[in-house]
């Protein structure tokens, strides 16, 4: 009797994949090192509590002998702390690991929603293949030619028997170019960032971590500058966004501006974007004298139209500002209407959750098109 085989589908209990005890520590350790900021002790400490709730280990394998992986491993190092007591801290290799964990957390998302890697529209002599073939024409590149459709159009035109190559038999697989794009992403790191009991620049730095892993791997051309604002602004490296802690600041968003303004003319892609992040309104500017002007109540008329000159002035230099505004306070999302306007940029209106998806799928989308 023959075996039949019936199909179907069949059901069994779940089972995660395999994690070495290192590995399921260490992606808990990356969450634990971003929130604490870079702070090794603490984020130690801090899994030593889940372990006692959650069993995290056994006695085949402890939170020290992570932390002896992790030295030997290259991830943490010795080092001598402001008060001169002996410790660890993370290294450049931990740094990157938690950038990619970012994106993996975030573009993981998009992935998941169908979201691909958008280019321009424009063909031609590009450095991304299509899959799609045309004609061959003069001054196109030798590296450019199908040699399979090629010869198959000359058995076709020539036939077998008289064999032949000719100009008319070439084919040539399109490509496009990649829109190059620069970016300046605007992160407040104004004291309203850890109010009301929630950690909003957690998120941020995320957002930031895992749009710089993402630009340096698979846009290489692309230019990502991150500056923070408070009473002033300045740029930080991408390697120091996991110590980005807020101060006991204001908002100055024109600074944040002027100093995005000042690196974006710098350069020379065509397509420029300001990202902005922030959940409070502006409340501070800094005058000539280099005096600070402040004033946390409300929305201060003199601080406002400073912010619209700012986004006019982006306007004139073809630099749109998209805004993610956490916060959902009536007259701050008229003041973010109203400062969208005066840019013809973009606003969103969001919580923490899904900021980085937003912030993800409108920077493909903008690299799909040339800004003007």
């Amino acid at each position: 009797m023959k075996n039949e085989f019936k199909k179907g589908f069949y059901f069994k209990t779940y089972e995660a994949p395999f994690q070495s005890p290192f590995d399921k520590l260490f992606t808990i350790f990356k969450e634990l090192i971003t929130h604490t900021s870079g702070d090794f002790d603490e984020a130690i400490s801090w899994l030593r509590e889940l372990d006692k709730e959650y069993k995290l280990t056994d006695e085949n394998y402890t939170i020290d002998d992570f932390i002896e992986d992790l030295k030997k491993k290259g991830y943490i190092k010795d080092e001598v702390k402001g008060d001169g007591s002996s410790g660890f801290g993370i290294t450049a290799k931990t740094e990157r690991a938690i950038r990619q964990q970012a994106l993996d957390q975030i573009f993981g998302n998009l992935k998941k929603s169908g979201t691909g890697n958008h280019k321009t529209k424009h063909a031609g002599n590009g450095d991304e293949h299509t899959g799609e073939f045309r004609e061959f024409n003069f001054g196109d590149s030798l590296e450019r030619i199908s040699l399979t459709e090629s010869l198959r159009n000359a058995q076709v035109n020539n036939g077998v028997e008289s064999f032949m190559l000719t100009e008319n038999d070439l084919v040539v697989e399109d490509a496009q170019y990649k829109a190059q794009m620069s970016t300046v992403l605007m992160i407040d790191i104004s004291h309203s960032m850890i109010l009301y009991g929630e950690d909003r620049i957690t998120p941020a730095k995320k957002v930031a971590m895992a749009l710089a892993e993402l630009i340096t791997t698979r846009y290489p051309k692309d230019t990502l500058d991150i500056l923070v604002f408070g009473n002033d602004a300045w740029t930080i490296p991408i390697k120091d966004l996991p110590y980005l802690q807020v101060g006991p600041y204001h908002t100055n968003t024109v600074a944040g501006l002027q100093l995005a303004m000042d690196i974006l003319r710098r350069k020379r892609n065509t397509n420029k974007q300001i990202f902005m992040i922030t959940d409070g309104k502006p409340s501070c500017v800094r005058e000539r004298d280099g005096s600070y002007y402040m004033n946390s109540n409300g929305l201060d008329e003199y601080i406002v139209d400073k912010c619209y000159t700012q986004a006019q002035q982006a306007r004139k230099l073809h630099i749109p500002i998209t805004t993610f505004m956490i916060a959902r306070d009536p007259y701050l999302q008229r003041f973010v209407n109203q400062f969208t306007e005066a840019n013809q940029g973009k606003a969103f209106y969001t919580g923490l959750k899904g900021l980085g998806e937003m912030i993800f799928e409108d920077y493909e989308a903008n690299r799909k098109k040339r800004i003007k």
